[in-house]
């Protein structure tokens, strides 16, 4: 599962790298998000499957299929790599509408025994290095006021070796010379949908703060110790 991101520092790289102009100035009236939660509308990378055009956009996290009648409840906001081609719910939007989350980070949880709350993680990449998320969009129009609204869904997969010590799941992690396939036309690029390289990723753990989406601040990120029933596995980038 991933329900949990941060989109601060890498949207705009990973958008440009993308072929996207994007000014500095897009960002001014959309706020850091230290805590990206489902519901918000975040970032994401899309394609015009008529003109190729390739455009930074504001989708709200949870996916609603354009023939829905009435909006899920609550709407999925992840797909799995497994089931993504073939779901009712899911497999138009992965055949045709296609799309990138750009993340600085994301988080995940896990059990700790003797403790009632889960220990929250943050996992990235061991350079500090911005990365995407596969993902699916779709465009749907509320019946009961007229509106268009655009939402996404984020694709898993098994976890790699380093976050299977804390879930079974993790988030399909794009390799940057995949993004023109994952976007493009192909209709079933599954190869893609794998496991990233545990080798180039790190986690930490990080406060119990991040279990709520009312705490979005830069304090989020910063480790903090663990007891003995747990040992995380690298630590945060120093840059």
């Amino acid at each position: 599962m991933c329900g949990r991101a941060v989109q601060v520092k890498g949207i705009i790289p990973l958008a440009v790298f993308s072929g996207i102009d994007v000014p500095d100035s897009r960002m001014a009236n959309v706020p850091p998000r230290y805590n990206a939660a489902p519901s918000q509308e975040l970032w994401v990378i899309r394609q015009n499957g008529d003109r190729g055009e390739r455009s930074l956009d504001l989708l709200r996290w949870g996916l609603i299929p354009y023939w829905c009648k009435e909006k899920p409840k609550p709407p999925p906001i992840n797909a799995k790599a497994e089931t993504v081609a073939t779901l009712p719910m899911f497999r138009d939007a992965y055949a045709r509408r296609r799309c990138i989350m750009p993340v600085d980070l994301f988080f995940e949880w896990k059990a700790i025994k003797g403790e009632k709350v889960k220990q929250p993680f943050a996992i990235g990449m061991k350079d500090g290095s911005p990365f995407g998320l596969a993902g699916i969009w779709e465009n749907w129009k509320d019946p009961s006021t007229g509106e268009w609204v655009r939402t996404f869904a984020v694709l898993t997969t098994d976890a790699n070796v380093m976050v299977a010590d804390i879930h079974d799941r993790m988030p399909v992690i794009l390799r940057r010379e995949d993004f023109d396939r994952w976007l493009g036309v192909e209709p079933d690029p599954g190869d893609l949908l794998r496991p990233y390289p545990a080798a180039a990723m790190t986690m930490w753990p990080v406060s119990t703060r991040v279990n709520s989406p009312r705490n979005d601040d830069e304090d989020l990120l910063k480790p903090v110790p663990l007891g003995s029933s747990a040992s995380p596995q690298g630590g945060p980038n120093p840059a």
